[in-house]
């Protein structure tokens, strides 16, 4: 199953949001959502707006070949990461909101695959040359947030009394989630893995981040009794099929 180019990161992704709109599944929320960001990646990419495009592509492909793998382990009954089994068990919760499918997704994919992707494809001291196209990547991320919450506006009809409090960004106040966080940490992760050089003390650092990774994603979708009873209400009018959400994430 594993890409080997961006192009092939696009069918991938692709074929997994198509699946999930036939079978309903609300693993394709973020599936969507992360086909958008790699065809925005591979369009800068095209533009030559990296200082190594070349090099980008690796780590796109390294980047998401994680996230497929976590994937198609978790659909075939295999053990996966516990930050990833966590967004994919919550597939089957109706409790959660698009919103909290999608930041599980984002915390394991930003706080566990990126910064070890990144250290994978230039380990030892060479993590250093990727900062500059690391931050630039994560740039693209933050200029999509808005057409992903424009999206879920659409969704929630409550988003209007939300603004009316204005209780700040969705994905701040609602989940938890900072991109402004993650990014950072990911990067401490690609500094830190980078550094490593015994494959079993790589192994155990993975196994140590993603306990970590998973405890904040299980804040995200549980993070007590007032907040989860709040969310619990403002489910109940976030209206539409999940087929007809993944669709309206996988059109914008």
């Amino acid at each position: 199953m594993a890409a080997n180019s961006i192009s092939e990161v696009i069918l991938a992704l692709e074929k997994i949001v198509t699946e999930a709109i036939k079978t309903g599944d609300r693993a394709g929320y973020f599936a969507a959502l992360y086909k958008h960001v790699t065809i925005a990646v591979a369009d800068k990419i095209k533009e030559g707006y990296f200082d190594d495009n070349e090099r980008m592509e690796r780590l796109d492909v390294v980047f998401a070949n994680r996230y497929l793998e976590a994937y198609y382990q978790y659909k075939a009954g295999k053990p996966c990461t516990f930050s990833w089994q966590l967004a994919f068990d919550a597939a089957a919760d109706w409790k959660p909101m698009v919103l909290h499918h999608l930041v599980a997704g984002m915390n394991a994919h930003i706080g566990l695959d990126l910064g070890i992707a990144a250290a994978t494809i230039a380990p030892g001291d060479s993590i250093h040359d990727v900062q500059d196209d690391f931050k630039k990547i994560n740039t693209i991320l933050n200029s999509m947030m808005d057409q992903v919450k424009g999206d879920l506006f659409d969704m929630w009809p409550l988003s209007s009394v939300i603004t009316k409090w204005r209780l700040g960004s969705l994905e701040n106040e609602i989940a938890g989630f900072s991109m402004t966080v993650a990014r950072d940490a990911a990067w401490k992760v690609a500094l830190a893995y980078a550094a490593i050089k015994s494959p079993e003390d790589k192994a155990r650092y993975v196994v140590e981040r993603d306990e970590k990774v998973a405890l904040f994603g299980k804040r995200v979708l549980s993070p007590g009794a007032f907040i989860n009873a709040m969310m619990f209400v403002f489910r109940l009018f976030e209206f539409g099929s999940v087929a007809g959400k993944i669709r309206k994430l996988d059109e914008n």
